[in-house]
C-alpha cells in the first residue's frame, strides 16, 4: 500500500516557478514508478511526467517538455515537479500517482494504482 500527499501548490505568475512535492509512505516507494497528472477545469485528468523507480529515466508530455522537470529523492520518499515558466493553461489540480512497478511509459490514469488528493496550481497571466 502506498499513501501519497501532494503539497506546494498555489498561485504563480506566468513565467515564474513553482515546485510541487509528493510525499509517499509505504515500503515499495523505491521500487515504484511515479508520475504527475493534472486536471484542468472542465477537462479530463492528463498525464504530465513520469519517473522510474531509480530516477534515471523520465518521460514527459510534449506540452511541458523543456519547462517542467520531474525528480525524486528515494531517501526522503518524495517526488517533485519543478514547474518553470508556467503558462495560464497549466492551471489545474495536480495529482501524484504511483505504479506497482518501475515502468514509466504509461500515460493513462487507469494505469496507476495509487493517487494523492491533489494540489491546486493557478497560473495568472
Amino acid at each position: 500500500q502506498v499513501h501519497l500527499v501532494e503539497s506546494g501548490g498555489g498561485l504563480v505568475q506566468a513565467g515564474g516557478s513553482l515546485r510541487l512535492s509528493c510525499a509517499a509512505s509505504g515500503s515499495t516507494f523505491s521500487s515504484s514508478a511515479m508520475a504527475w497528472f493534472r486536471r484542468a477545469p472542465g477537462k479530463e485528468r492528463d498525464f504530465v511526467s513520469a519517473i522510474s523507480a531509480g530516477g534515471g529515466r523520465t518521460y514527459s508530455a510534449d506540452s511541458v517538455k523543456g519547462r517542467f522537470a520531474i525528480s525524486r529523492d528515494n531517501t526522503k520518499n518524495t517526488v517533485y515537479l519543478q514547474m518553470n515558466s508556467p503558462k495560464p493553461e497549466d492551471t489545474g489540480v495536480y495529482y501524484c500517482a504511483a505504479r506497482d512497478d518501475s515502468y514509466i511509459y504509461y500515460r493513462r490514469p487507469g494505469e496507476y494504482r495509487y493517487w494523492g488528493q491533489g494540489t491546486q496550481v493557478t497560473v495568472s497571466s
